[in-house]
């Protein structure tokens, strides 16, 4: 008996200037991400990000997931300036991933968004972000928190509650949604937690937080890693 293949999941990598196992800097992704598709029952492949066509590079592809990272480049949503806590900006990742972000929508490849990603996303369809978030009492960096999602949505329907409790790591978040986006979440300070495009002929939804981070002990959080793979098996 044959056994079915796993759909084939792109995930953008990380540029890293160094890790412990390596002698030079790195293209990583994260293991709870990877372990994640993995449980859900698909491929997961690192792609390197490059100056290349990324539609005709992403055909090979069953399904996108865009993950989390470093910051966007102020300038790519018209901000003027630079705020000091912006960190971890690289040029060639920003216009990857912007690439990524638009091809995967415009080919309705199944896409699932995570953190960074839900804001290229929102930056790619002409959103802009809040560059800092604030103080401690607005600061989403190591915290649990909850979330109130849109009963009507797409992400509603996959993890199936109205209320959930989520990982959060960020210290930027969304201000104006782009063009056709959505909110679909939000945290108890407002702050958007999720975005969708519901007329999009494809699968996606984005959000803010981190589900791999629970999603090993979390059925709410495993089960969007499980819709990506499950859309991508039908692509």
């Amino acid at each position: 008996m044959t056994t079915r293949a796993r759909p084939l999941i792109a995930i953008p990598a990380r540029f890293a200037t160094s890790t412990s196992a390596l002698r030079h800097a790195a293209e990583v992704n994260a293991r709870a991400l990877i372990e994640a598709v993995w449980r859900a029952g698909g491929e997961p492949a690192s792609i390197h990000p490059a100056d290349s066509d990324v539609a005709a590079r992403l055909a090979r592809f069953d399904g996108v997931l865009l993950p989390g990272g470093g910051d966007l480049a102020p300038h790519l949503y018209g901000a003027a300036d630079t705020h000091d806590t912006v960190y971890d900006v690289d040029d060639l990742q920003d216009t990857f991933d912007l690439q990524v972000a638009r091809s995967a929508l415009e080919s309705s490849v199944p896409l699932l968004a995570i953190c960074r990603g839900l804001q290229v996303v929102n930056v790619a369809l002409g959103g802009t972000l809040h560059q800092d978030m604030g103080g401690p009492e607005r600061e989403h960096r190591h915290v649990v928190h909850p979330v109130t999602i849109r009963q009507s949505s797409l992400l509603a329907r996959v993890v199936g509650v109205e209320k959930a409790e989520v990982s959060c790591y960020h210290h930027q978040r969304v201000d104006h949604p782009g063009t056709g986006l959505e909110v679909t979440a939000t945290a108890m300070d407002g702050t958007i937690e999720a975005l969708e495009l519901p007329y999009t002929r494809g699968w996606f939804t984005a959000v803010q937080w981190h589900p791999e981070d629970t999603a090993h002990e979390d059925p709410a959080q495993q089960a969007l890693f499980d819709a990506l793979v499950k859309a991508a098996r039908r692509n």
